[in-house]
């Protein structure tokens, strides 16, 4: 079996322009838009596949496991009470930015 010797970069250069010049220009753009767009696809795979999620910290309260009821309620009602602010304080936010808006 016959094999072709290794050419140089240049002859394959010259090679590859010689076969693009009989080619319309239009053929070549969408060639090379068809072998750009999976090898960007796979590209973005690779970097997708490089990063790394950042470890998330759990922080869980440990209570004591003979709290009464009543104490049960009342952090209940404390944490309650947070949340309630914490949902004011961003309707307030909210009604200020459509003040702002002119809604």
């Amino acid at each position: 079996m016959w094999f072709p010797r290794p050419s140089s970069p240049a002859a394959a250069w010259r090679d590859l322009r010689a076969f693009l010049a009989t080619r319309d220009r239009t053929r070549v753009g969408f060639a090379l838009l068809a072998i750009a767009m999976p090898m960007l696809i796979i590209v973005g795979f690779a970097i997708d596949a490089n990063i790394k999620p950042q470890p998330q910290i759990i922080y869980v309260e440990s209570w004591p496991a003979n709290r009464s009821e009543e104490e049960i309620l009342a952090d209940q009602k404390k944490d309650q009470a947070k949340r309630d602010a914490i949902r004011r304080e961003r309707q307030r936010q909210f009604q200020e930015l459509e003040k702002r808006l002119g809604m």
